[in-house]
């Protein structure tokens, strides 16, 4: 989240979220779903700014840095998931045994029974491990159902397909990207189909998406780096600055300035959830707002600090 300015931080502890809201002894949660109230001369003390979302049409292709990569990494990783897999499964049955003679009296003693316990604890961690090294390695084939997962890594070790990183240079969050690219191999276009985003990051330091590549030209091997263009619908939705998003584990979010019942009565803010689609200049492209919503485009993470540290509600209460 964005820092606030030490002036502005002295300024908070002046500020109240709702009417109610400043009974000490009121719970945590309820702070945090509170709608934030500002007067006028706070609005400006802390610089909110409020502007009305621009309708806008995403761009069909995005470019990206693509490099193929090894499927002898991708054997690796799944031969230790799955030897780990197994060794767990062997653990467990053994240890079902020795527990099955300890309670019928058959010679199994308490240190076997217990020595196999440890190493159930060992073979579970292990598994746990590789597990998560592969998800984290080829996060969208793990998602992907066990046949169709079989079928892209067999694909990929018998050389009849290629498995392709597509990096989003200076970007660190992805849109909504169709199941398309395509590859600029020598000034052909070769297609490819988009699996889903990579969660481990590179040299780079962006984002990431994998791709997978049917019928690759001969001599295209792992290593090599190739333009990516990534193909997306024509996605209709609203344009707002970077500065109006916020994101917590519900996903992203603005904060939306409510009308007034009365002159005299503060302004009030509600959190409201968007769903991003594709970044476009200086902003995004979201889905979730209309055109006459007031939304804060300066100074949300003041907004974002008068409800604490959880997570807030993303309810449009108007």
């Amino acid at each position: 989240m964005r820092l606030l300015p030490a002036a502005c931080c002295v300024l908070l502890g002046t500020f109240v979220l709702a009417d109610g809201d400043d009974d000490d002894k009121a719970p945590a949660a309820g702070r945090q779903s509170a709608q934030p109230s500002l007067n006028g001369e706070q609005q400006r003390a802390v610089g909110i700014r409020v502007a009305h979302p621009l309708a806008a049409k995403a761009p069909e292709r995005v470019d990206a840095l693509g490099v193929v990569l090894d499927a002898t990494a991708l054997i690796s990783d799944l031969g230790d998931a799955t030897a780990a897999d197994a060794a767990e499964h062997a653990v467990a049955a053994e240890l079902a045994r020795l527990h099955a003679l300890h309670e019928g009296g058959a010679g199994a003693s308490v240190k076997m029974f217990e020595a196999a316990q440890a190493e159930q604890a060992k073979a579970q961690a292990q598994a746990q491990i590789a597990a998560a090294r592969f998800a984290l390695h080829w996060g969208p084939l793990a998602a992907l159902p066990s046949a169709a997962r079989q079928r892209v890594i067999e694909a990929s070790a018998s050389g009849r397909t290629l498995l392709l990183r597509a990096d989003l240079p200076g970007r660190h969050t992805l849109g909504a990207y169709q199941g398309k690219a395509l590859l600029d191999v020598d000034g052909i276009e070769v297609p490819g189909h988009v699996l889903g985003a990579l969660r481990q990051t590179t040299e780079l330091q962006s984002a990431a998406l994998l791709i997978e590549v049917p019928n690759a030209p001969s001599g295209l091997g792992p290593g090599a780096r190739i333009p990516v263009a990534l193909l997306t619908a024509e996605r209709s939705g609203m344009l707002l600055p970077r500065d109006a998003l916020l994101y917590d584990e519900n996903g992203a979010y603005v904060y939306k300035q409510l009308a007034k019942k009365t002159e005299a009565e503060n302004t009030r803010y509600s959190p409201v959830k968007v769903r991003l689609l594709l970044a476009l200049g200086d902003g995004w492209v979201v889905d979730g707002l209309d055109g006459d919503d007031s939304i804060v485009v300066h100074g949300a993470g003041v907004l974002w600090s008068l409800q604490g540290m959880g997570a807030p509600q993303h309810d449009d209460d108007d």
